[in-house]
């Protein structure tokens, strides 16, 4: 990360003119402003403000009505946006610009927006540190890439969609030697803005890929992860063509996940999953937060699959789960042991889909393995074999109606992020819900248009 001298410097050497100071929305997607270098060095280094609508509003920037935080009877006012000096970066794929991520406080008491993802996050972390752990974590990302881009796109519509590959891509080197100008850009643009970018990959479908970034903690993956997010449009915008974070883009397609891996490392700097002596290398800690996580999947699921259409990855045979059940190095449940008897043993949520929020699902995962090692719970059988096929196994929630009423009523969901926060994200929800009703879709054309 780069410092207020290294930014002077920069600007000094005419490299750096403009610096984006940015915060996350409800969406997971960077809000801001775009400042000369030389006032940001003066004084936007200290504050700036935004209408704080941005916590109001959907993926069409509508302003929601019915919110407690923020609405017409409050006037829509202002937030302040606090840049954290600590993720100041350059971002090399945009001439002359680096970036930091701000918080969102309140103007006047400037305490933490509580419905503001990454204050969301950092409540959660705290309780970990209390508690004598660090939240690690990685999140794998992938998405499609289009040969025609976004404006294209949207003059044609979604019919002219057309992947980058003819086939499945899985580990294919030479199709993805086709599709190397955007992810080498990716890959070098990442490295150069501080983010350890790992790999990148052709992913189970034809024109899907996937970057792997290392493993951090919790807060510092979660705004790799959405930086890496924003890279990937800029970048493929720039070379004339697009990418899709959606969990399902196309019926006939596979769907774009967001695995989690997850560990706590203890004071001392070592890893608390780790129990070499123990079945699998599973330490007591890691059996008890992954038992967490399994008994509280459910009422979770609202923040790892927050549209209508990330339930539509949830298809048999697609590498999407369909169980909230555990196993050991099986990618039909919606949790996996990875790295079992080393030490990099891990826990793995395979629930969630590239469109999730990652503060809000890194939060909600690790308040409930928190919960799991705060109440002694005990780690239920593994499953093996086609989960697929299970008759007698935990159900991931099938829609977003059912997961959000399930998270709406959890007594320990309020209990662990509040009633505030519960609240806010069930109505964001229900708001999804009713606008998806009174949509008019291309199955209902083509289905009634001439029969019905």
């Amino acid at each position: 990360m780069w410092t207020l001298e290294r930014l002077q410097e920069a600007f000094d050497q005419d490299a750096i003119d403009t610096v984006v100071a940015a915060a996350v929305d409800m969406q997971g997607r960077l809000m801001g402003k775009r400042f000369h270098a030389a006032h940001f060095l003066a004084h936007g280094w200290e504050e700036t403000h935004c209408c704080d609508y941005l916590l109001t509003v959907d993926m069409e920037m509508t302003p929601v009505p019915g919110y407690a935080a923020a609405g017409w009877d409050k006037g829509y006012g202002d937030y302040l946006m606090k840049p954290d000096l600590a993720t100041l970066r350059p971002l090399p794929w945009l001439a002359g610009t680096a970036l930091v991520l701000c918080d969102l406080l309140h103007p006047v008491t400037h305490a933490e927006i509580a419905q503001s993802p990454r204050a969301i996050l950092k409540r959660q972390v705290a309780r970990a540190r209390a508690m004598g752990f660090e939240a690690m974590m990685a999140s794998e990302l992938e998405f499609f890439v289009f040969d025609t881009p976004y404006d294209a796109l949207r003059d044609a519509g979604p019919v002219q969609l057309r992947p980058v590959a003819g086939y499945n891509e899985d580990y294919h080197v030479f199709q993805t030697t086709k599709e190397e100008p955007l992810m080498r850009a990716l890959r070098n643009g990442l490295h150069g803005a501080g983010i350890p970018v790992e790999n990148t990959k052709g992913e189970a479908e034809a024109g899907q890929a996937e970057v792997n970034i290392r493993y951090a903690d919790a807060l510092r993956t979660a705004d790799n992860h959405v930086i890496t997010k924003t890279a990937t449009k800029e970048i493929a915008h720039a070379q004339g063509k697009s990418v899709t974070f959606m969990a399902k883009y196309a019926t006939d397609r596979a769907g774009s996940s967001s695995h989690v891996h997850q560990s706590l490392w203890g004071a001392d700097g070592q890893p608390a999953f780790r129990d070499a002596a123990a079945p699998l290398g599973m330490s007591e800690t890691m059996r008890r937060f992954l038992a967490g996580q399994l008994a509280h999947a459910r009422e979770i699921t609202l923040f790892l699959a927050p549209y209508v259409n990330s339930y539509k990855r949830f298809c048999p045979g697609l590498f999407a789960p369909t169980k909230a059940v555990w196993s050991v190095d099986n990618r039909t449940a919606g949790f996996r042991v990875c790295g079992a008897g080393t030490g990099g043993v891990r826990v793995e949520c395979r629930i969630g889909g590239a469109d999730l929020n990652p503060y809000l699902a890194f939060a909600a995962l690790l308040a409930a393995g928190l919960a799991g090692i705060e109440q002694g719970l005990a780690l239920e059988p593994a499953h093996s074999g086609d989960l697929y096929a299970a008759t007698d196994a935990r159900e991931v929630p099938a829609t977003l109606r059912e997961a959000c009423e399930i998270a709406a009523t959890s007594d320990w969901l309020r209990a662990a992020l509040g009633d505030a926060v519960v609240d806010h994200y069930v109505h964001a929800a229900r708001w999804e819900i009713a606008e998806a009703d009174r949509a008019v879709t291309d199955w209902d054309l083509r289905r009634g248009f001439e029969r019905a």
